[in-house]
This record gives C-alpha cells, sequence and structure tokens, in this order.
C-alpha cells in the first residue's frame, strides 16, 4: 500500500489528500491522500499564524468533500496565493508520493553572524522527479514552517517514513575504473553520484581499479558484510567484470563446484551501474536510458530487478558469466578495437568496424540450440540424446557460413539503434535471442548492418535467422578466417593460436573449441527501471 505526502501551511501543519487508493493514517500527521488539505482558519489559529509570522486561510466548503477532523480542502493554488505553502515543481492538482522523497533537512537562512545554526524557515523535501519518460532527477520541494517544534515533529515523523523503506540502500561498495571512455568516470562520480548519495544518507567505500582484472580479484577477497549493494562506475566492460565477480563469489561462498556449473546460486548483493563507458548497453538496458543522474536516483530508491544471466562454458569449463555475446563479425571487430585503446572510443569503433569489414569473412559453424519453452524432464532426456533431432521441443542444429552470431539474454539497449539488437528480448523473461547472419555479400551484409539505426525491421533479410532459445552450444569447424593476432601486431600470449575471439558484455574473450552458453533466469539483481517503461522506449541497442 503507497504512503502519499502532506502537505502544510502555517503553524498547524496538516495535508489531507484524496487517493483512489486506500487511505493511510499516520501518528500525529493525520489522514494522508492526493488532494492537498487544510485546517480551516478559527480565530485562534489566525492569531496563531500572525504570531508565527504566516498569513491565514479563510476556509472554504466545496461541494461535495467530506469533512474530516476538522480538515477541509484546499487547492495547490489556494496556498501559492497566500504565500504559505511554496513548491516550485507540483502544479495545480498534482500531488507527490511518499516513496519519492529520499532525504529531508531542516531549511535555515544561514548569516555571517549566525553561521551555526541561523534562523528557521521550515523544513526542505528532496524527492525524485520523473522528467521524460525513463529519464530521473532530483528535485526539492520546500515546506515553510517558523515553529521549531512543528518542524522538529516533521522532521523526525518523515525521518521515521524513510527509515522504513528497507529495499533502499545503507552503505555502498564503489568500484570505480578510472580508464572509461574517456577516463571521465572519476569525475563523473565525485561531481554527479557522491553528492547524490550523500544527500541521501548512504555510506560508501571508493575503490579506485588499478588494473584489468581488478574488481574480480577484490570482490573475490574483500568483507562486503556490511554493505547492501555494490556499485560500478564504468563501461559494459567494467560492469560485465563487476557481475561475474559477484556471481563468482555466490559460487564459492556456496560450495558449488564451478566447473560442473549445472545451477549456479544467485549474487547475494545487488549490483548498480553508473554509466560511464562509450556505449553503456547494460546500464542502458536497465534504465531505458544512459543518463547518470538517473541511475543514481534508482540506487538511492532501491529500485531492483532481477535479470536473468548467461554462462559460458568450454571443454565443461566456466568461461566466464555474462549477458549478451557476439562471435563472428562482432568478435573480430572488439579485438581489433581493443588495439587502438589510445583512439578515441567513436573514432576507435568506426576504424574496427571498416577495417572488420574490409576483411569480412565468414565462420564455418555448427550450431546445437534448445528452443525455448522446453521442459526440464525433456531437457534431461535430451541430453541423453545426441542434440541433432528437429523436433519441437528439442535440440536442434543449423551449421554453415555464418557472418555473424549473437545471442541476447537482455535487450541491449543503447541511443544508435531505435529497434534494439534483440527488441523482444527483456531483462527477466527466461529466454536468449539468437541471431544469425549467414554468408551473404558485403553490401547486403552492410545494408543489414545500417538497419539498426532506422526504424526498418533488420531482421528482414532472407540471410538473417532469429531463434528464442535457452540453451545453445556454437562449434567452430575450421580456423579463424578474419583474426590473425600475428598478422595485427599483437602479442601471441595474449590469444591462443588459432583462437577465436568473442563479444560477451563489450569486453574480449577468446576460446579455441565450442562454447556451450547457457541461460539462468533471474541470476542477479541490479538496480534499475521498471520493466514497462523500459518496454515502451523507443531507445534501443547498439549491435556492435
Amino acid at each position: 500500500m503507497g504512503h502519499f505526502l502532506l502537505a502544510t501551511k502555517g503553524p498547524e501543519w496538516s495535508a489531507p489528500r484524496h487517493t483512489n487508493r486506500q487511505v493511510t493514517w499516520f501518528p500525529a500527521l493525520g489522514w494522508t491522500g492526493k488532494t492537498i488539505w487544510r485546517m480551516p482558519g478559527r480565530k485562534e489559529q489566525g492569531r496563531s499564524a500572525r504570531a508565527a509570522g504566516t498569513r491565514g486561510i479563510r476556509p472554504r466548503r466545496r461541494h461535495g468533500v467530506p469533512k474530516l477532523q476538522g480538515y477541509e480542502i484546499v487547492t495547490a493554488q489556494d496556498l501559492l496565493t497566500t504565500g504559505g505553502y511554496k513548491c516550485h515543481q507540483l502544479g495545480s492538482g498534482e500531488s507527490l508520493e511518499l516513496e519519492d522523497i529520499f532525504s529531508v533537512k531542516l531549511k535555515r537562512r544561514c548569516s555571517v553572524k549566525q553561521p551555526g545554526k541561523g534562523t528557521l524557515l521550515g523544513i526542505t523535501l528532496f524527492i525524485c522527479l520523473k522528467e521524460q519518460l525513463n529519464k530521473l532527477k532530483d528535485s526539492t520541494l520546500d515546506l515553510i514552517n517558523l515553529s521549531e517544534d512543528h518542524c522538529d515533529i516533521w522532521f523526525r515523523e518523515f525521518k521515521k517514513i524513510l527509515e522504513g523503506f528497507s529495499s533502499r540502500p545503507k552503505a555502498l561498495k564503489i568500484l570505480l575504473n578510472p580508464q572509461s571512455h574517456r577516463k571521465e568516470s572519476v569525475q563523473v562520480y565525485y561531481e554527479k553520484v557522491e553528492p547524490l548519495l550523500k544527500l541521501a544518507g548512504i555510506k560508501t567505500d571508493v575503490t579506485i581499479t588499478e588494473y584489468e582484472g581488478h574488481a574480480l580479484s577484490l570482490l573475490d577477497e574483500c568483507e562486503l558484510q556490511g554493505f547492501d549493494g555494490v556499485v560500478c562506475v564504468g563501461g559494459d566492460g567494467s560492469a560485465s567484470e563487476v557481475a561475474h565477480a559477484l556471481l563468482l563469489r555466490a559460487q564459492k561462498n556456496a560450495g558449488v563446484e564451478m566447473d560442473c556449473l549445472l545451477t549456479p546460486v544467485g549474487a547475494q548483493l545487488p549490483l548498480g551501474l553508473i554509466p560511464a563507458g562509450s556505449t553503456n548497453v547494460l546500464a542502458h538496458s536497465l534504465c531505458g536510458i544512459s543518463h547518470v543522474v538517473t541511475a543514481t536516483m534508482h540506487i538511492i530508491m532501491g529500485h531492483i530487478q532481477t535479470v536473468d544471466v548467461c554462462t559460458f562454458s568450454s571443454a565443461g569449463k566456466l568461461l566466464r558469466f555474462g549477458f549478451s555475446a557476439m562471435f563472428g563479425f562482432g568478435g573480430r571487430t572488439l579485438a581489433l578495437a581493443e588495439k587502438y585503446r589510445w583512439m578515441s572510443p567513436s573514432r576507435r569503433r568506426d576504424f574496427a568496424v571498416l577495417k572488420a569489414l574490409a576483411k569480412l569473412q565468414p565462420e564455418d559453424c555448427k550450431i546445437s540450440f534448445l528452443p525455448a519453452g522446453c521442459s526440464q524432464d525433456e531437457q534431461e532426456r535430451n541430453t541423453e540424446q545426441s542434440p541433432e533431432s528437429d523436433h519441437s521441443g528439442q535440440w536442434q542444429t543449423i551449421q554453415g557460413q555464418f557472418l555473424n552470431i549473437s545471442i541476447m539474454a537482455i535487450p541491449c539497449l543503447c541511443s544508435v539503434a531505435p529497434r534494439g539488437f534483440a527488441p523482444d528480448t527483456r531483462l527477466n523473461n527466461g529466454s536468449m535471442a539468437l541471431i544469425v547472419v549467414r554468408n551473404t555479400t558485403r553490401p547486403e551484409f552492410v545494408k543489414h548492418l545500417k538497419r539498426y539505426s532506422s526504424i526498418k525491421n533488420q531482421f528482414n533479410f532472407p540471410f538473417v535467422e532469429t531463434y528464442t532459445i535457452e540453451e545453445v552450444k556454437i562449434h567452430p569447424r575450421g580456423k579463424s578466417n578474419g583474426y590473425n593476432q600475428q598478422e595485427e601486431g599483437g602479442n601471441l600470449a595474449t590469444v591462443p593460436e588459432n583462437g577465436f575471439p568473442w563479444n560477451v558484455d563489450g569486453d574480449l574473450m577468446e576460446a579455441a573449441s565450442e562454447v556451450h552458453i547457457k541461460l539462468h533466469p533471474r541470476l542477479i539483481r541490479l538496480y534499475g527501471g521498471s520493466l514497462e517503461e523500459m518496454n515502451d522506449s523507443k531507445v534501443a541497442c547498439n549491435c556492435i
């Protein structure tokens, strides 16, 4: 049941409002709802109001409005015209839910002669408002009252109400990648994120990562007992590494055997993602927008989504956890881009795409997948059989020459493509999107890529096939045709000879043999917006 804010006036703080939902009562605060109310202006109250320096309101009875505990209804405009209620954010007839408040402070006018305390003016509510679809902002609402006693009562009551929101974090472990994007993540955190966390009274412990894999080793060893969540400030690679580390720690704490990971356990702490990278696909998919303040407000307000996660394994050994992957063109493009980190993100991406297109070659692969909706009993029976059957609800196989293979467990939203890379995939619908692009001419493949930046269907090509699956095995049947690290001047010790590059959540992964990808529903909790809002969003993801 929701709680709603009480608007106030004069020395007698009152604000019941009408709502279609069930009426809620608060001790010492009275009735709450969605229409602003006030006390009737009796003579005693008028004298008290004048003594307090505020102006009384003449009571008006409205037709059809019940009189409850001496309160009469008054509109926001009535309060604004009397000068006793300041509200720059709320219009006439609008209301504010208590769930939208994340902090409360006493409002004082300080001077040079009174640097400590100052003159009490009332209380200030810090609120979370929806500015646009999926976009949030922080704002303030001043409730003016000159009475120390009344302000103290309301201040303590609001504090008590805020402490009752158990899903909101009280302490967070912050992991900050200083190398993300244009090395702006440190500035983004300390200028935009930290002030809001401090305002909300959230304690933080910040660690700046020093090298790739630092977050993985840190979360394996550090004590997380006193934290309510972990926050990553960085791009997709950093976010994926932290999510992988949290899930690995959960398996370790539960004593799960990593080499035969059939049913992994979920991460104990939720993960927050502050977008500070070049693409921010994960953060965008969670919030419906790549916006630092929006992501921060979702963390402060305790908005949590349970999200599906994939396991990537090869030869019976777990390689990593992840949300999405690309093999073929997408993997080779990322492998090329990683060699030119000295370039700006946009130039590096464009250069890698052009170079991969210039050497465009298909991969000879065999793909076996389990369609979504297959029951657990069917899966167990099919595991004992050869995964070559074409029967519905069982393992199916396709093979041939493929330019690109994508596996998406989340929508992969970003601002580049309006339709998205996997439009029918959701954060937690228990299925993955398998998108295969068979061999075709370079102009036709480029035309397919350009569709991601238009409103046209990017899958409406004869060489593009889409499947909704729960599990897939990708077996390359030859050497990597389009990726030769020695030719590019790379270090052979980094990637195994004849290894195949994979793009997993914007992070490079190499595998020399078959890769088995399996979906695990709702395995991790992430701070983000509601699924309904995200589904209505017109933004989507970038395929590269």
